[in-house]
């Protein structure tokens, strides 16, 4: 046997292995996250998510309309909410209750921005949590480094795995069992939605000047690659820059652009002092559109129970800026 052939063996497994990983065969990795496991990026693996970025080079070739920029920027109004309010806020927090009925719409939707299911995102978050700037931290600028920190690490191997034992309070739930594994199907669908869409207003409505392709790059390739990285800077430009109000132990700050982007998010030095509230915007002043969609969908009677910030937290935090040292000219 050659000695090229143990390196073919390997990359023909690797290919095996992420081919089951893409069509849902594979059973859920269920091994801990601290495993003696090389921190590499699984380039295989990695294939959809670099084609995707790729495929917004198609722009060149379908142009600009103000609709597909509309409607781009629409599903990134729509994805980067359930994202920040159910994947983040109820899945991985539990800071609020609602029907099982729509938990699996609103973890379908979250689906289709290709961040992997709802409970892959909730352990690693929940772990992230337990480690948040440590060594174990899989996300964190002062350990992995800016670009790591913000898209390398879950594409690695390691990064890949979920690990089941951060959601055992989920895994009951075989719906959402479904989303993890079959996690490309909710992208797929809303892409061949978005080719339909371009081609039925290029029928009905040509003066638009729109069509299945263009609708695509847009509506599904641009606005889904922002919303990754708009996502993403939590984890990176949030524990680098922006006020730290709370001594929480890690560099997580408080960013008013970034909580602009994320509809929320930003105040991240306030989440990582009190997890638990549904609103991290602990201030009238501190800009929350999340928190304000949360309360119209209980105005619905979609969701209820929302966990506040209790009021000693928020006394805490005016106390830490009354005695904070002026600036002198």
């Amino acid at each position: 046997m050659s000695s090229s052939s143990p390196w073919i063996m390997r990359r023909l497994h690797s290919v095996y292995s992420a081919a089951s990983c893409w069509s849902g065969l594979a059973a859920r990795n269920r091994v801990a996250i601290d495993v003696d496991e090389e921190d590499r990026i699984d380039w295989i693996r990695a294939i959809p998510y670099v084609l995707l970025h790729v495929a917004c080079i198609g722009v060149i070739w379908t142009g600009f309309s103000w609709v597909a920029a509309g409607v781009a920027f629409a599903l990134y109004l729509i994805r980067i909410f359930t994202i920040t309010g159910f994947y983040h806020r109820y899945f991985s927090h539990r800071t609020f209750k609602t029907s099982r009925s729509f938990q699996f719409v609103m973890a379908f939707i979250g689906a289709t921005s290709a961040q992997r299911g709802p409970l892959w995102w909730a352990a690693h978050h929940r772990h992230h949590h337990n480690e948040s700037d440590t060594e174990h931290d899989l996300h964190s600028p002062r350990q992995k480094g800016f670009l790591k920190s913000h898209c390398g690490w879950f594409l690695t191997h390691r990064g890949f795995h979920t690990p089941s034992q951060y959601t055992r309070d989920w895994n009951r739930f075989p719906e959402l069992l479904l989303i993890d594994r079959f996690c490309l199907i909710p992208p797929i669908v809303l892409g061949l939605s978005m080719f339909g869409l371009g081609a039925l207003l290029e029928a009905i409505a040509p003066g638009l000047g729109t069509g299945p392709w263009q609708m695509l790059v847009w509506g599904f390739c641009i606005s889904t690659v922002f919303t990754y990285h708009v996502t993403y800077t939590i984890n990176s430009l949030a524990h680098q820059y922006g006020k730290q109000r709370f001594e929480t132990g890690d560099d997580s700050r408080n960013n008013f652009l970034l909580a602009l982007l994320t509809l929320g998010e930003g105040w991240h030095n306030n989440h990582h002092h009190y997890p638990a509230t549904v609103r991290q915007g602990f201030y009238w002043y501190e800009i929350d559109l999340t928190w304000y969609t949360l309360l119209g969908m209980r105005a619905c009677g979609l969701i209820w129970d929302m966990k506040k910030v209790p009021e000693h937290v928020r006394e805490q935090g005016r106390k830490v800026v009354s005695t904070e040292p002026k600036s002198t000219p």
